[in-house]
């Protein structure tokens, strides 16, 4: 099996804080505002609607670049799945993602923005971790480089739990073993009322 990795669960609350960082760190750079925000599909998709409201712009369009990881892996290469949701040309765009693990998402994105004829193209995220291959121009919190972790973002919670539990089945069936696993492996302290609901869509985690 893979290792279970070390994890940190984000909580609205720091998203909100990110959101808050991101927008003064952009009004604070002193250019003008983008016109048009790309969020990347899926991790970007939350991220982007709270920049978008904080920087008070409307136009949002999307755009793919998938990961071609596995939940709780540090690597994994990326493409560009599903191309621009609506036209950037002549436009100042952001392009906003969740986190810059390997950085190869954000980094194929901005060069698709570009390509389809973009005046000018920023990138920002909520996290960045110091390894990336990508700097963002913006980003509200740094990982750095030595402290990687596997970070479960509210609106990734159950996809990323089931993934983790599984794993953590390996080392011993049962909630509570799995608990305690995912406890002391991965650092993630989950309520056994969501282990108890997860289990029921995916009994084999009771062994």
């Amino acid at each position: 099996m893979d290792e279970l990795p070390r994890c940190r669960g984000a909580t609205w609350a720091d998203v909100d804080r990110w959101a808050d960082r991101l927008e003064a760190a952009i009004r604070d750079a002193g250019r003008p505002l983008p016109q048009t925000l790309v969020g990347l599909t899926r991790g970007g998709w939350v991220p982007t609607r709270l920049v978008a409201d904080r920087l008070g712009i409307h136009r949002v369009v999307s755009l793919r670049a998938q990961h071609w990881g596995v939940t709780a892996t540090p690597d994994g290469a990326a493409a560009v799945t599903e191309g621009l949701s609506g036209p950037v040309r002549g436009e100042r765009v952001l392009v906003v993602d969740d986190i810059t693990d390997t950085g190869e998402s954000l980094r194929l994105a901005v060069e698709h923005v570009r390509a389809a004829g973009a005046t000018s193209v920023e990138s920002a995220a909520f996290l960045h971790i110091a390894r990336a291959s990508f700097r963002p121009t913006y980003w509200a919190e740094e990982i750095p480089r030595d402290a990687w972790v596997w970070v479960v973002f509210p609106w990734n919670y159950w996809e990323d739990l089931a993934t983790l539990a599984a794993k953590a089945a390996e080392l011993g069936p049962g909630l509570e073993a799995i608990r305690t696993s995912l406890r002391t492996r991965a650092g993630l302290d989950v309520p056994p009322a969501d282990l108890e609901r997860l289990a029921r869509r995916l009994p084999a985690l009771l062994g």
